[in-house]
């Protein structure tokens, strides 16, 4: 990419490009989480819970995604009124509850993950799929490259 902006830094090229791209996907799927009847935020916190390798706190998930506590855990409040989530103790700290899928949140997540792959579908016919895959795992690797950077900081207490 050739333009006036060429001489920043390649990451912050990256956080323009992802912004971007976070809200044209956000507008193209869509559909996925009306179709489950769920709202943006409440998709995201049932994503992370169902695709979470350990069963997440409130507070972790917050600083994964960039966003507030407070409207992760109305997002997860919601979602275990809905009987999709649930909460276990966690023995690391006294008041951070884990939180769980439910069988009924893995069906709904899968049934969202559907119409999401039937859009996907529609959309790739002209794309390059092993590209795309390619940057996907580009993308994780600087995703956890940059949350282990803030543990460290976090546990340097900055």
């Amino acid at each position: 990419m050739h333009g006036p902006f060429d001489s920043r830094h390649p990451l912050v090229g990256l956080v323009d490009e992802v912004a971007r791209l976070n809200g044209r996907l956000k507008s193209t799927f869509a559909p996925s989480r009306q179709g489950v009847n769920l709202g943006e935020s409440e998709i995201m916190v049932l994503n992370a819970v169902v695709e979470a390798e350990k069963a997440p706190t409130v507070a972790q998930i917050g600083r994964s995604l960039g966003h507030p506590r407070q409207i992760i855990q109305r997002a997860a409040n919601s979602l275990k009124s809905a009987g999709l989530i649930e909460t276990a103790a966690n023995p690391d700290h006294k008041r951070a509850q884990l939180m769980k899928p439910t069988e009924k949140g893995i069906a709904l997540k899968r049934e969202a993950d559907a119409i999401a792959d039937g859009i996907a579908g529609e959309l790739c016919h002209a794309m390059d799929l092993e590209g795309v895959r390619d940057a996907t795992r580009a993308l994780r690797t600087v995703r956890k490259e940059l949350e282990a950077h803030l543990r460290v900081l976090e546990r340097k207490g900055n």
